[in-house]
């Protein structure tokens, strides 16, 4: 590496994730409060999908169960994420968080294809259907499920994590919801057909709120840059500051569902800037960009040695 100088500015003067930490921090209430309402009335409408003969009640009891699982799958990464940092775990267990995630939006769509399985099957072979209670026992569904959805609602923008438990709950409302609705209209025409036609309704609203969810938490599996980041952006900004020739070997990845981490090399060949440029070039990645731990590497001359760079695009 002869002629390479390099400097690391590691970040830790800004002050991490201002604004883009703050999801699983504050949420271990709402989940405790979500699992255990969610485990008594799954107890309720299982027991009531039993006594009044209901396979519609029954089958809402099962995904509302799955996505029981899944709060508690969220709960577990939102826990680990927070977790410090360790020798062979150098950036904590924040990953834990994107893994929950992807495993929420697999679990939704397991939900969705048992609904749709589910509905399918009654078209051909519809079954007498208590309607009153129906209505009771999903309106009572509806009402906790939304207060479910609601303790999350605040955080469902900044972390994916606590998205996937939002939308399982907002789901679950939706399916009570439309369990309500065709109740009321089977006491009003006594069409039996009307119920698995309002669940593959719902299947389909709860699959398209879901494809998003599953794809941004498989992207960031995958170390891809954030939504709402554009590297090109990111790449001007750092080669408009003063001094700086070219930069180049950029990367941004997420280390979880709320924090951005970026490395780059900058290209100065009027000699090393000081800690006063690293500093002001971190604060302004984290302000512009919300890239929470900046590393810059400084280069004293253009082409140096930089066997393991990445090629620029």
């Amino acid at each position: 590496m002869s002629g390479h100088h390099h400097h690391h500015g590691h970040g830790h003067t800004h002050g991490h994730g201002h604004g883009h930490h703050h999801g699983p921090a504050d949420y271990g209430r709402a989940f405790a409060i979500g699992i255990t309402l969610n485990i008594l009335f799954v107890a309720v409408e299982a027991t009531a999908g039993i006594a009044f003969n209901s396979m519609a009640l029954l089958a809402d009891a099962g995904h509302n169960l799955s996505d029981v699982v899944g709060l508690a799958v969220a709960w577990v990464g939102a826990g680990l994420s927070k977790r410090p940092p360790t020798r062979r775990f150098t950036w904590g267990y924040r990953g834990a968080s994107i893994l929950a995630s992807l495993s929420n939006g697999v679990l939704l769509l397991i939900a969705v294809g048992a609904i749709a399985t589910e509905a399918i099957g009654r078209f051909g072979n519809p079954a007498p259907v208590e309607g009153k209670m129906m209505i009771v026992v999903a309106a009572i569904g509806v009402v906790i499920n939304f207060a479910t959805a609601m303790l999350f609602a605040s955080g469902r923008k900044g972390d994916i994590n606590i998205r996937g438990a939002y939308l399982h709950m907002a789901a679950d409302a939706g399916v009570s919801a439309g369990v309500v609705i065709a109740g009321l209209l089977i006491l009003w025409t006594g069409a039996l057909w009307i119920d698995p036609a309002i669940s593959l309704v719902i299947a389909a609203i709860i699959l398209w709120s879901t494809w998003g969810l599953l794809r941004q938490s498989l992207m960031m599996s995958l170390g891809a840059v954030p939504e709402g980041i554009e590297p090109e952006e990111v790449e001007a900004t750092l080669a408009a500051l003063p001094g700086v020739s070219a930069v180049h070997d950029l990367h941004i990845w997420p280390t979880g569902t709320t924090e951005t981490v970026m490395t780059a090399h900058l290209v100065m060949a009027g000699g090393h800037p000081g800690n006063t440029f690293l500093i002001d070039a971190q604060r302004l990645m984290h302000d512009r960009f919300g890239i929470a731990h900046v590393t810059l590497q400084i280069e004293l001359e253009a082409g140096a040695n930089c066997t393991d760079c990445a090629p620029s695009h």
